[in-house]
């Protein structure tokens, strides 16, 4: 019998992402304080964030071109030090000017603002003071959601929470938040860090519900399953395992307000239980998110890894796990392509991964990354054929549609990303973007704007609400 598929809801919000960071450029301008992303040691070869797409004097010219897209939303990020210098005190009233003409430029198009609160730019002035490992940078955190509902909620009505906070503890080093020089227990570092993340998440969740009439909020995790290398009983036990400890630990948290009794207990087994105070488990129970917004962009492998093996992997990354004996170690899915950059290509795990989130907390979805980093080539004619991007986001959302056909609630997608920008660690060589943005990584050019294939591919997806994804251009 064939399958009769069901329609994307008639409200879905089709839209792209970005950050802040990584798009806005004017990194120290209009009394914007400096962001841990500006002080940073930058990788040889790629470029700062001085400039980056420069979004900041393009923004008018960027959201006319998602309009003409079609989007329904637009999912950016608030640059804390850009709205707060100093992460907390003085608010900048030229933050609030900008980020008001952001979102009334969005909603002029009739695209709804899906902001996201923090996207791993801590202002420099807070990091200086322990960063994320001082608990008043919870209570900073706090004051910064209180100062965006006051300005912005009367019209954002869509709100995230922490970018890929999972990541932030998994890949501290590897994003640039996280400095392990002269910190003797790592681990215990980073997850005490999370848990005033936790505090400062539930806190902000609440916060809205108060603050900002018809406000939804949910977190932002970075989710993707996690495969056993096969059907060996110790292969699935690592597998479960890490899934909790990429996965679930944070989305138990922010929909359940309690920690996954596995990772507790790997936390216990290497000295890294966090301090919970009176009164904390209390606050992390209040937050109740409306919806789950996570980034997809691949699925794991992993195997056992018994004590006395060879150490597996190099450092960790957003995508790929580091092994650890006694545990779990990496293992390549022979099954799977890969991108330029190795991460492997799964859009059926995109399925299994949108099944795993529904069926254990029953939340709409919104998919706020997922995309396809390229050497994107500008043609002499300025046309930029990115067929290899259409494909993989054909796949994705086909996967989606049939996850939709299964049951699970969703409710937007919004692919990383909607123009050109900066990657974290491969500059502008590494582009995600519907709309090309002429730089180089080190070469500025003139920063023209210039649509891709994907581009007006993307338009006829959003125009027939996801039926039609013929790349017949």
């Amino acid at each position: 019998m064939a399958k009769i598929h069901r329609d994307f809801p008639a409200d879905f919000l089709w839209g792209a992402s970005t950050s802040a960071y990584q798009v806005e450029g004017a990194s120290l301008e209009d009394g914007k304080g400096p962001s841990v992303q500006d002080v940073k040691v930058i990788p040889p070869g790629t470029p700062d964030f001085k400039v980056a797409s420069d979004q900041y004097h393009h923004y008018k010219e960027d959201i006319a071109l998602m309009a003409e897209m079609g989007f329904k939303t637009y999912r950016f990020s608030i640059s804390w030090s850009r709205l707060i210098p100093d992460g907390v005190g003085a608010v900048n009233p030229k933050g609030v000017e900008y980020y008001n003409n952001v979102i009334n430029e969005c909603l002029k198009y009739g695209i709804q603002p899906l902001v996201t609160m923090y996207h791993f730019d801590l202002p420099a002035a807070l990091q200086e003071k322990g960063g994320w490992g001082n608990p008043e940078t919870a209570d900073a955190f706090v004051y910064f959601a209180k100062v965006m509902f006051e300005n912005f909620g009367d019209r954002a009505k869509l709100w995230l929470t922490i970018n890929e906070q999972n990541m932030l503890t998994l890949a501290g080093p590897a994003i640039g938040t996280f400095d392990p020089t002269g910190v003797d227990n790592v681990p215990k570092a980073l997850y005490q860090q999370n848990h005033y993340m936790m505090l400062a998440q539930a806190k902000a969740m609440a916060l809205c519900h108060q603050m900002v009439p018809g406000g939804k909020i949910g977190p932002a995790p970075n989710i993707s399953a996690v495969y056993p290398a096969s059907c060996k009983p110790e292969d699935v036990t690592a597998a479960d395992l890490f899934s909790a400890i990429r996965n679930w630990f944070y989305l138990d948290m922010a929909v359940y307000g309690v920690y996954n009794h596995q990772v507790m207990s790997y936390l216990r087994d290497h000295d890294a239980l966090p301090e919970i105070k009176e009164g904390d488990m209390e606050i992390l129970a209040s937050g109740h998110p409306d919806f789950i917004a996570f980034n997809y962009y691949s699925t794991a492998t992993v195997a056992a890894y018994p004590e006395g093996e060879e150490t597996a992997g190099g450092p960790s990354d957003q995508q790929k796990a580091r092994g650890e004996a006694g545990y779990y170690k990496p293992f390549t899915n022979p099954n799977l392509l890969k991108t330029e950059w190795g991460w492997e290509i799964d859009p059926i795990g995109f399925r299994n991964t949108l099944n795993q989130v529904y069926s254990r907390y029953r939340l709409p979805i919104i998919i706020t990354e997922n995309g396809l980093g390229a050497h994107d080539k500008l043609e002499e004619d300025c046309t930029i054929r990115d067929d290899y991007r259409i494909e993989y986001l054909q796949r994705h959302i086909e996967q989606m549609q049939l996850a939709i056909d299964d049951g699970v609630q969703m409710m937007g997608y919004c692919p990383w990303s909607a123009v050109d920008l900066i990657s974290t660690h491969e500059g502008f060589d590494k582009r995600y973007g519907f709309i090309y943005v002429n730089r180089g990584n080190f070469d500025l050019k003139d920063l023209r704007r210039i649509p891709k294939k994907s581009f007006y591919w993307y338009k006829k997806v959003i125009a027939s609400n996801g039926k039609d994804l013929a790349n017949d251009l």
